[in-house]
């Protein structure tokens, strides 16, 4: 063990295992969760070649020999629930992704969810035991998150009781499903459905792409890999062309819509549901940013504890570059960032469960509500993750660059997020449009419930409405109960301020549809506070669960630091709502150096009770016993350009230049 990160762990002033089991849920969580990363830990099947030294081809080719194992291995040890295969999984693949991966996360859950009792006996089965391997084709050449603009067709056919499925249009080309490639031989295809001539908007369609023996494409469907991108080179993100592919009427998935045999159109009782895979991927998405910031974090601040650098005072040894305020304002807020996105996770990973089996009950009052909160914490979390694994691998010099720090994996698997299951402005603008619609109901007169019940207070936000005239609110910044409220009268001020902006722009004889774009950076602005304001509210609400005291302490400092932190980013919204004054900003400057201070002790341990295997984090830099260097250096030694010493270039290209000058 590296004695500089040795001594970080004795300093650390609450068990760092006691946190462990809070984050898990409980000791018998961890207890599961150990051994599951055991089984993998120790199974010579899953031990690979780095793939970062091999052609995708070859990359291609181990990723799906790891996911024929993962199902045949989660099969023998017999792990069945959702948790623990997700463990299981993250474990094998570390900070890459599964070939099947949307086979699990979508094609499944859509099955699940909008299959009718007669379809659910068909495919699930099929699906389950991967005899069916599918993925979910939405998104064209043309458009992406405008679901409205899809151009794929699926027209009925009464007299065969079949429909027909076109690409009509270069742009309507299936364009980015993963693992549409060469892997799956069933998509799910979202499609534009036309009966006796009237199109009924986007349905989804269980399509057959590849013969089931061969795994030849079937007449009429052309399809194939994308091509080389920026990350997922473990993928075959795919193309898919269809030309009057027919098939039949019980392809449509029918829980919810439905077409009869004559070609007679039943409605949804709710258009959203269509779109329930997305809600649920999106949620998935959140809480996937908080491990994905989590183990930027646990490399970033495990590997300043262990890097010496330059001088704080002249002839003493190099310090600690974790002794570094600057360092230290690098990499603690994003901390306590990754705890808040790691609570707010849970929350809607619970929330999503409640309101589907609501749903499922047949009460689709809360679906509007999940359908907004997901798309705007969705949006708010990957763009800070996003940003934060940058911030976190230049606080590692050059090293960071390397391979061998996992954060070039780390951040180009992560950073589609910010564009897929829906691009972040859209999915903001998507909050913002059930915003505005609660701050008119409000106004009107109806008590809002739940989390936008804080629009509720008319009377307040008038006064807030015009801040110059009003007296600044005196905020305890010490007191988290205090900086809550403030986040939400920023919230609220900014939701009325954007719903103004709208009504102005009517008033200048606008469109509905001109006046809301030319009000979209008021209502991104205003989904961004909402969104800000949900996430420190429930991190304040999560430490009074906690019952440990030298825990809640240090939870408590790093909810702290997220507020005021939050606040010296946005100190604009907060001075111009007179939510606070130009002597607290100075004050809150003030107080984040001493969270700072506060925070220096238990810097490491915090990141350990993320609980990150070192071979599910796969990270030079981020080792946990420290002991970087002689790792870094085996590491380079094991790059193919060492095979020989002297390589065949020489021969062929240097040797013969030097002859010829």
């Amino acid at each position: 063990m590296n004695p500089d990160i040795l001594k970080e762990r004795q300093n650390a002033s609450f068990d760092v295992q006691k946190l462990i089991y809070i984050l898990d849920g409980g000791p018998e969580k961890t207890k599961r969760k150990r051994e599951i990363v055991s089984l993998v830990a120790n199974d010579p099947d899953f031990d690979e070649v780095d793939p970062n030294f091999l052609s995708r081809s070859e990359r291609y080719d181990q990723a799906v020999r790891k996911s024929a194992q993962m199902i045949l291995k989660l099969r023998e040890y017999g792990i069945a629930d959702p948790e623990e295969i997700y463990i299981y999984k993250s474990m094998v693949l570390g900070n890459r992704h599964d070939t099947l991966g949307l086979h699990n996360v979508m094609f499944l859950p859509t099955l699940y969810s909008q299959c009718d009792q007669e379809q659910s006996k068909k495919w699930l089965p099929l699906a389950r035991s991967f005899k069916v391997m599918g993925t979910y084709a939405q998104t064209e050449l043309g458009h992406g998150t405008h679901l409205r603009g899809l151009e794929t067709t699926a027209t009925y056919d009464p007299a065969t009781q079949e429909f027909v499925l076109n690409s009509p249009t270069v742009t309507s080309i299936k364009w980015w499903p993963g693992a549409l490639g060469k892997t799956s031989n069933h998509a799910i295809v979202l499609a534009q459905l036309y009966t006796h001539g009237h199109c009924h908007g986007l349905h989804a369609f269980i399509v057959q792409l590849r013969h089931m023996d061969t795994h030849e494409p079937l007449p009429g469907i052309l399809v194939g890999d994308i091509g080389p991108k920026f990350g997922f080179c473990e993928v075959d993100n795919g193309f898919l062309k269809l030309d009057n592919v027919r098939i039949p009427r019980e392809n449509m998935l029918m829980k919810y819509a439905k077409v009869e045999p004559d070609g007679r159109y039943v409605k949804p009782p709710s258009a959203k549901l269509t779109y329930g895979t997305m809600v649920f991927v999106r949620s998935l998405i959140v809480g996937q940013s908080a491990i994905n910031l989590a183990k930027s974090c646990t490399i970033a601040i495990r590997y300043s504890a262990v890097r010496h650098q330059s001088e704080i005072r002249s002839g003493e040894p190099e310090p600690q570059i974790l002794d570094y305020q600057t360092q230290q304002y690098k990499l603690f807020p994003l901390l306590a960032t990754a705890y808040a996105f790691t609570f707010v996770g849970q929350y809607i990973s619970q929330t999503y469960h409640r309101i589907t089996g609501d749903i499922n009950h047949g009460d689709f009052s809360e679906l509007p509500e999940l359908h907004a909160l997901s798309a705007g914490l969705k949006a708010f979390t990957t763009w800070a993750t996003n940003s934060g694994i940058e911030v976190c691998r230049m606080s590692c010099g050059g090293h960071g660059y390397s391979c061998s720090s996992a954060f070039p994996d780390l951040y180009v698997q992560f950073t589609p997020t910010c564009t897929y299951e829906g691009e972040n402005t859209v999915m903001m603008l998507q909050t913002a449009r059930y915003l505005v619609k609660s701050y008119r109901q409000a106004k009107a007169g109806q008590q809002l419930k739940g989390i936008m019940a804080y629009l509720n207070d008319m009377e307040q936000r008038q006064v807030r409405a015009h801040p110059a005239s009003a007296r600044p609110t005196v905020v305890d910044i010490n007191d988290l109960s205090n900086l809550v409220e403030s986040y939400k009268l920023r919230a609220a001020t900014l939701v009325e301020s954007a719903a103004r902006s709208i009504q102005q722009e009517l008033q200048k004889r606008k469109s509905q549809e001109d006046a809301w774009n030319n009000s979209a950076i008021d209502l991104v602005r205003a989904s961004d506070a909402h969104c800000h304001y949900v996430v420190v509210k429930l991190f304040t609400e999560k430490l009074s669960e906690i019952g440990d005291t030298a825990i809640h302490s240090v939870l408590s400092t790093l909810a702290l630091l997220y507020a005021l932190h939050g606040i010296t980013k946005n100190s604009g919204d907060f001075l111009q709502a007179g939510l606070l004054t130009v002597p607290q900003m100075q004050q809150i400057s003030v107080r984040i150096k001493e969270l700072l201070c506060l925070l220096r002790p238990n810097a490491v341990a915090l990141v350990d009770a993320f609980d990150f295997n070192d071979k599910n984090l796969n990270s030079v830099l981020g080792r946990y016993d420290g002991n970087v260097y002689e790792n870094l250096f085996d590491w380079a030694r094991r790059s193919p350009l060492n095979a020989t010493e002297v390589h065949e270039s020489f021969h062929k290209y240097l040797k013969p230049l030097r002859s010829k000058l």
